[in-house]
């Protein structure tokens, strides 16, 4: 790892600064994305700028469609999750989202009042609430999927195969451990599986 010279700001662990005057490994020697590692401050402002745009505008048509029935994107969230594992219980809800009960209650209400989401009590514990998409639920989250799938979709073909993996390896990055271990055990599980 190469070390920086007092006067710069420290870098993220695992990330080392590129010295000035140092040579940069050749396209040869290294593999796609190494010489990359060597990231200067602007650079990583950069990827934040990026990620703040293609946030705004990944999620503006779907803020659009929820706006309209006067709901947020704390409410997308919880149509996404419970419609990706119906019969999920509010705990591991809790969970993936990371927030409190109150939190949650207060993002779960509107839907349920709405006829979105529906809860049961679990069959073998009935301290459980199973949270499960009602068909007007199911519609609704088609739509914001739908919506939003096209503008991935896009900016995948735009880019090709090796950035869209790219991209998967650098989101995985971002993820702290918790949030590693969810997606994980989701992809295990398979969708439709609490």
């Amino acid at each position: 790892m190469l070390t920086q010279p007092d006067h710069m700001p420290p870098m993220p662990e695992g990330i080392p600064r590129h010295r000035p005057g140092a040579p940069h490994p050749t396209p040869a020697a290294v593999s796609a994305g190494q010489d990359l590692l060597f990231l200067r401050e602007e650079e990583l402002r950069a990827a934040q700028d990026l990620m703040f745009f293609g946030y705004r505008d990944f999620t503006a048509g779907a803020d659009a469609m929820l706006e309209e029935q006067g709901l947020g994107r704390a409410h997308h969230r919880v149509l996404h999750f419970v419609g990706r594992h119906p019969g999920m219980t509010v705990g591991d809800l809790l969970g993936i989202l990371a927030i409190t009960k109150q939190s949650l209650g207060r993002v779960l209400t509107p839907l349920v009042e709405q006829g979105l989401v529906q809860q049961a009590t679990g069959r073998a514990d009935r301290r459980q609430r199973l949270l499960t998409l009602t068909e007007a639920g199911l519609a609704l989250e088609r739509r914001l999927f739908e919506r939003q799938r096209d503008t991935v979709m896009g900016a995948y073909r735009e880019a090709g195969p090796q950035a869209v993996d790219g991209f998967r390896r650098v989101m995985r990055g971002l993820m702290g451990p918790q949030a590693r271990a969810a997606l994980d055990r989701a992809r295990r599980e398979g969708p439709g599986r609490p």
